[in-house]
Formats: C-alpha cells, sequence, structure tokens
C-alpha cells in the first residue's frame, strides 16, 4: 500500500457529534525522545523567541516564557531581530503547520498549546486530520522540558552579541525585502494570458488543486479565502477549466440519516454553492474528490449494527456495502448533492486508499464481502455514484481513480463499471529509472521522470475497450522531488510528457495533487508549445530562456530516485533551511517533514517506521552522482541567464526575473542536498567539513535573496511554508558555530 501517495490523500473525518474536552495526556507522543539542543543559541529561551518571531504575538512569547513583553523584545534586537506584526494573523490561521514544525524541537505540548492559543483536541485535530500531519512530524514528540526566560551569563551575552554581529553582516549583503510571507494571495489576478495556438496539446478537462487552499475544511472559511476570484482569472489565463478539492459527503449532506453527524453541512453547501457561482464566471468548473462512503465510529452502529462492516484502526468501521440498502443511500446523497448545485463540473472517486471506506478498501473484510472481490466493490461504489448523478439531471462527470487498485483485479473494476466511467491513472506510475546504471521504478509524483509508463497504459487500453475515456493524473508544476518553489521550470520534460499523453489517447488531465497548484510556470504549456510560451513571455530575451529551460530540463533527468523515499525524506524540500549537526542524531528522517542526517533512509537502505528500506537502495555514489551532475548542469542554465543583457520590455523584465528567482531557488535546494550528504558521509568519515559549511552558509544566504523577493518560495498548501527567514539566518549561525568546532579543524 506504501507509494508515492501516501499521507497525500487522507481527507479530514471529522465534525462526529458528542466532541468531548480532551487532557493534554491524551495527545500522542510516540516514544518521545529527548528533544535536540540547538547549540548556536547560548540559551533554549532565545531559540524560542527566534523561531517565533514574527509569527506570533510578542504577548504570547512572553507569557509561555513567563516574563514582560519588554524582555522578549529586548532578547530579540539583542539577536538582531528585527520585529514586523503585520503577518500575525495570516500565521494563525493559514501557517500554524509551520509554528508546530518549529516548536517541535523546543517546547512541551502545553507551552505549544499556549503559544497557538488552543484546546488540546484541537492541536490532537490537527496532528491526526491535518493531512497526516503527527506522521510527518515523526510519530512522535520530543520531550523538551519547560522553557522559561531568565537573565544571560557574562559568556551568553558575549555569544548573543556574537549572533547580532553575524545577522548584522548577513542582512547587508542581502536585497531589501519587496514581499512578506503570504503575499502571494494579494496578487492574483495577474498572470499573464498566455494565448492559445494551434500547437498546443488538446485535452478536454484539465483540473488542478487551490495553490493556496487550507487542506482541512476551506468550506467552512469566511468567503471561501482560499479560492479568490483572482485566483480562477489566473487559471483560467493558463487554460485551467477545473478546481478539485476534498469532500466528504456526510459533511456536506446528511445522507447518514442522522444530521448530528452532519454539523454544519448547510453552510458548506452554501459555501460550495458559493464556490461554484464564483469560479463558473471564468469559465472553471468544481470537481469533488469523494472517497466513499467513509467510515464512521462505532457508535454510530449502535445504531445501525446492520450497516458494521470491516474494522478500520481509530475505533470506526467501513459502512458495509454489501448491507442492504447502504449503496441506495449512498447513490441518492449525491443525487441529492448535485440537485443542489447542479452547476458543479463532477467528482472523482478513489475506492482504496488509507482511507477505510468499503470493506476492502483496506486490508481486512467483513464476512458479507468475503462473497464480494475487490473490483466488485470498488465498481459498484462507483457505479452507485454515477447513478446518483445522472439521476440528479446534472451534466456532471464522475472518473474513477485507479490509485492502490491491485494489477491482478484492476482491469475487472473497469469492466464491471459503467462505460460513462473514464478511468485516472497516474501517467508515470511504474516507470523504470535508470541513474548511472542503478536501475529503479517511479511509484507516483515525477516530472524528472517522463511518463507514461506501462501501468498507466494498460489501464487505459482497458478504458478504451470497455468504451471509457482515459485520464492522466500528472503534476505539472512541481513534485515532491522538489516542492517548496511554485514550479521547477522544465518546460522540455513536461512537454515531452504532454505529447507523449496525446500520443496516447488521453482526454483529460488532473494537473495535481495538493501541491504544484500555482496559476503559471509550466501551465502554460496547456495552451502553445514551449517556444511560442518563451516568445510570449520574454520576447527577444527568449532564445537564452530556451537554452536556459533546455539546461534545467537535461539537469532534472538526473535526480536520483527508486520508489518514495528520496522524493519524502531526503532534504531536497528543505533545502539550506535543514539544520546540521556535530554529531549524529540517531533520529529517523520523517515524511517532508525532518532530514535529519539520515541518509540511509533518503536513500532506501533502512527500515525507518514511516519507510521500510527498499529491496535495491540507491547506492551513496549514485545518490551523490545524481544530485552532483544535476546542480552542474542546472547551474550551466542559470549562468545562460545571467550573461543575457538584451532589452526587454517592463513586462518581460518582470517575467524574467522571476524566472531566474525560481530557478536560483531551485539550485539552493538541489545543491544543498548535495552539500547535506557529503556532510554526513565526511563527518562519519572523519574528514575535514569546512568547505561543505562555507557553501552551505553561502546557500542559505543566496535563498534567502530569492524569498525576499518571492512570497512563495518555501510555500506549498499542505505543509504551510516550510521555511521562512529566520531558518535561513540560523542555518548561517549553525553554519558559523559548527566552522569553530573541531569538525573543521582537520
Amino acid at each position: 500500500m506504501y507509494g508515492g501517495g501516501i499521507c497525500r490523500r487522507r481527507i479530514v473525518l471529522t465534525y462526529l457529534k458528542d466532541q468531548t474536552e480532551m487532557k493534554i495526556s491524551e495527545i500522542p507522543v510516540g516514544d518521545s525522545p529527548v528533544a535536540l539542543k540547538y547549540l548556536h543559541f547560548p540559551t533554549q529561551f532565545q531559540a524560542v523567541i527566534w523561531r517565533n518571531w514574527n509569527l506570533v504575538p510578542v504577548s504570547k512569547l512572553a507569557a509561555i516564557l513567563d516574563t514582560t513583553e519588554e524582555n522578549i523584545i529586548k532578547s530579540a534586537a539583542a539577536m538582531g531581530l528585527e520585529r514586523d506584526d503585520s503577518s500575525l494573523e495570516l500565521w494563525k490561521k493559514r501557517g500554524f503547520q509551520t509554528v508546530i514544525r518549529r516548536n517541535w524541537e523546543l517546547l512541551d505540548y502545553q507551552q505549544i498549546l499556549e503559544l497557538l492559543d488552543m484546546q488540546p483536541e484541537e492541536l490532537a485535530f490537527i496532528l491526526k486530520e491535518d493531512d497526516f500531519f503527527f506522521y510527518k512530524l515523526g510519530l512522535h514528540k520530543p520531550v523538551a522540558g519547560v522553557v522559561k526566560y531568565r537573565g544571560l551569563t557574562a559568556d551568553e551575552e558575549a555569544q548573543t552579541a556574537e549572533i547580532k554581529r553575524i545577522v548584522t553582516a548577513a542582512k547587508a549583503t542581502l536585497p531589501q525585502a519587496s514581499e512578506k510571507p503570504f503575499d502571494f494571495l494579494k496578487n492574483y489576478g495577474n498572470a499573464v494570458r498566455i494565448r492559445k495556438s494551434e500547437n498546443a496539446p488538446e485535452f478536454e478537462l484539465k483540473f488542478i488543486y487551490s495553490y493556496s487552499a487550507l487542506y482541512g475544511d476551506p468550506l467552512l472559511e469566511e468567503d471561501c479565502q482560499s479560492y479568490p476570484e483572482g485566483l480562477f482569472a489566473d487559471y483560467q489565463a493558463n487554460g485551467i477549466n477545473g478546481i478539485w478539492l476534498q469532500a466528504t459527503l456526510y459533511t456536506l449532506i446528511p445522507w447518514l440519516g442522522d444530521e448530528s453527524y452532519s454539523v454544519n453541512w448547510q453552510k458548506r453547501l452554501e459555501n460550495l454553492r458559493l464556490l461554484v457561482n464564483r469560479a463558473g464566471k471564468y469559465g472553471v468548473k468544481i470537481y469533488l474528490y469523494l472517497n466513499e462512503p467513509r467510515s464512521m465510529p462505532a457508535e454510530f452502529f449502535k445504531s445501525h449494527p446492520e450497516l458494521r462492516g470491516a474494522a478500520g484502526d481509530q475505533d470506526d468501521f467501513a459502512l458495509c456495502t454489501s448491507a442492504p440498502g447502504v449503496l441506495e443511500a449512498l447513490s441518492a446523497g449525491v443525487e441529492r448533492l448535485f440537485r443542489e448545485i447542479p452547476e458543479l463540473g463532477g467528482a472523482f472517486t478513489i475506492t482504496r486508499s488509507e482511507n477505510l471506506t468499503h470493506c476492502r478498501s483496506r486490508w481486512k473484510c467483513c464476512p458479507r464481502c468475503e462473497e464480494h472481490t475487490a473490483a466488485e466493490l470498488a465498481a459498484g461504489v462507483n457505479n452507485a455514484i454515477y447513478e446518483g448523478i445522472k439521476r440528479s439531471g446534472s451534466n456532471a462527470r464522475i472518473i474513477a481513480y485507479n490509485w492502490a487498485w491491485e494489477a491482478d483485479w484492476a482491469d475487472d473494476v473497469v469492466r464491471l463499471m459503467d462505460k460513462n466511467i473514464p478511468v485516472m491513472s497516474v501517467s508515470e506510475s511504474g516507470l523504470p529509472t535508470d541513474c548511472f546504471g542503478y536501475k529503479g521504478k517511479v511509484s507516483d509524483y515525477s516530472i524528472s521522470k517522463v511518463g507514461p509508463g506501462e501501468k498507466a497504459r494498460k489501464i487505459w487500453r482497458s478504458a478504451r475497450e470497455n468504451g471509457s475515456g482515459a485520464v492522466a493524473k500528472v503534476q505539472v508544476n512541481a513534485s515532491w522531488e522538489l516542492s517548496a518553489m511554485p514550479y521547477i521550470p522544465v518546460p522540455d520534460l513536461v512537454e515531452e510528457h504532454l505529447r507523449n499523453l496525446q500520443a496516447n489517447g488521453v482526454s483529460d488531465l488532473m494537473l495535481s495533487w495538493t501541491l504544484g497548484g500555482f496559476p503559471g510556470g509550466n501551465l502554460g504549456l496547456l495552451c502553445c508549445s514551449k517556444e511560442e510560451l518563451a516568445q510570449q513571455l520574454f520576447e527577444n530575451g527568449s532564445a537564452a530562456v530556451l537554452q536556459a529551460w533546455k539546461d534545467f530540463s537535461d539537469a532534472f533527468r538526473f535526480f536520483p530516485f527508486n520508489n518514495v523515499p528520496t522524493l519524502y525524506f531526503a532534504p531536497q524540500n528543505f533545502g539550506p533551511s535543514t539544520i546540521l549537526y556535530e554529531k549524529p542524531t540517531g533520529r529517523d528522517a520523517s515524511m517532508v517533514g525532518f532530514p535529519f542526517d539520515d541518509i540511509d533512509t533518503w536513500r532506501g537502505a533502512k527500515d525507518n517506521p514511516a519507510s521500510p528500506a527498499l529491496e535495491n537502495p540507491i547506492p551513496v555514489d549514485i545518490m551523490l552522482r545524481g544530485y552532483g551532475k544535476l546542480c552542474e548542469i542546472w547551474k550551466r542554465g542559470l549562468e545562460v541567464l545571467e550573461k543575457f543583457d538584451g532589452e526587454l520590455s517592463e513586462n518581460c523584465r518582470k517575467n524574467f526575473d522571476e524566472l531566474y528567482g525560481v530557478a536560483k531557488g531551485c539550485y539552493c535546494h538541489f545543491r544543498s542536498a548535495y552539500l547535506q550528504m557529503q556532510f554526513v558521509l565526511k563527518r562519519e568519515a572523519g574528514e575535514d567539513l569546512t568547505a561543505v559549511l562555507q557553501e552551505e552558509r553561502e546557500l542559505a544566504l543566496e535563498l534567502l535573496a530569492v524569498l525576499r523577493r518571492d512570497s512563495r518560495i518555501g510555500y506549498e498548501a499542505s505543509n504551510h511554508y516550510f521555511y521562512v527567514e529566520n531558518d535561513l539566518l540560523e542555518k548561517v549561525l549553525n553554519c558559523e558555530r559548527l566552522l569553530k568546532t573541531s569538525i573543521c579543524s582537520k
């Protein structure tokens, strides 16, 4: 079951009745290792101030550290920090994951709750349901102890003065900040409208995930703030005609017959209607991700024992679709939803995932369903949803996503489904990879390896034989190969993939999961060729840009991975913000969370609790050669852009500078991943680390210069900001300290 999509498909199972007050002791802690120390700060309380400065109110910092606001302000100033409270509300609403992650090793739960002004049940909910956040944090809460403010010793004052000196000197090399975190939210509506040409690949449906949508429950947001009108205008400008969002049917329609499990369903329904109307002004349809029928808590089945199916792992049970009436009720609920909002574009389904739905959607099965195959149950759910939409009178579509269908019965699902249900497959899934002779495969999420793979082609052939359509799930702008940038500028690879899909009879595209939804970047290739796109955006600079794009694309082909460990656990998503350690931490890397120094998990050579070892892990030398070659060729593309000295119009210069900033940010991430591998290997071998640390320090500053001009840098919808300015400045402090230790005196 573990594949490229793990932790990306978890939809919030919430709003159950009788939620009760929770104790802090009930929040999960895992094996509770002792928290790591960050020795580039003289004291723990200074680390807390540093990592929360301008993200949470000074009053909160004073309260949790048991001191005055004046002392907090003085302590921050003593480290060279400047105050800016203008984004505090945005961090609370849209950046809470970032705040939690930055304090995970610094504060215990009590102080984190006070810092975020949360109740235990709120934090527990985020850890469990906000895209598997506890999983990303390593499945354990480090024990940090209570942190309080105190006066500094003379030696600590001297160390603090040195921090200020380093910070002041670093800032003196940087450009003035022209954007603040989340400023991209204010910039929607200004995308360049890409002119459609006869050279554009032909796809009917092109739908994507909002670049800035909160993952949890966006339909309860006031005015649907995750979906502003400007965003729809920008998608329209790039040829996009659909947006998808996750939905749990009983939170929109009380189809279970008990409204106590559907609290606020009327508000969600009304906001969905608002969203559909808002998108419709721009020719964009809304599509719902339905992972149904969702499991229910044990309490539900006290009143409905006849509906109980296979047991889950969270005191929940499947709604057994072999039980009389379940599929009929599901179909009726879908019918009601699409009658209420007939303008909905449709829905796509996943019938086998991490979530428990029908009784064969996971690994267990109830006695009734033992008589039915997994294919029969999956097809039954899809047919019920299709019939509900059909009876509603809506022209909406249903698409069946084959994620996690087993090869030996996938074709049976297609055969058993109504022929009006097209089949969607990850295009590159199963694609073989080759990095300097090392053979691997893609499981999911790849731009560097151009699809489609045989697994996708096979299921599409079955769909066409059934009279159904073929839909490709792809990542066009970003993948877990690097998700902290709004897009990876590799149009040659993307265009090659799109042409291949067209040649394979694919009619529709899902352009992203929760990452990669930026309305720009490579999306312009849906409207024209890369040559035409370069001409539209850069005019007389197009030749230089085309050469740089080719270099970036050629470089990216060397990205080294097999299956998923590198994608999720290696440090390329955090790049230069990753802290380096003088001694081995002994910690397991966590998924899109903390890379630490766990090089064996990065390459799939270790049985990490969150990532089983591969049968053929990537050899260390292959991984280094892959990243090294990638960086070598990518840098060549950057130099092409740097050497261009032609005249550009104001708009083209803006586009050119934006491309260079994103490309430079990508380089900083890839090069840092390479250097972090070098750091771990050289540290273990007892070799001098001076050169590695000096370059890591410079990369942090180079990335910080890009970040100050572009608020998209470091952001991804389901992880919020991977890093902020202070993280990159902290990396400078980290490197400066390590340069003075024994690891640099060989």
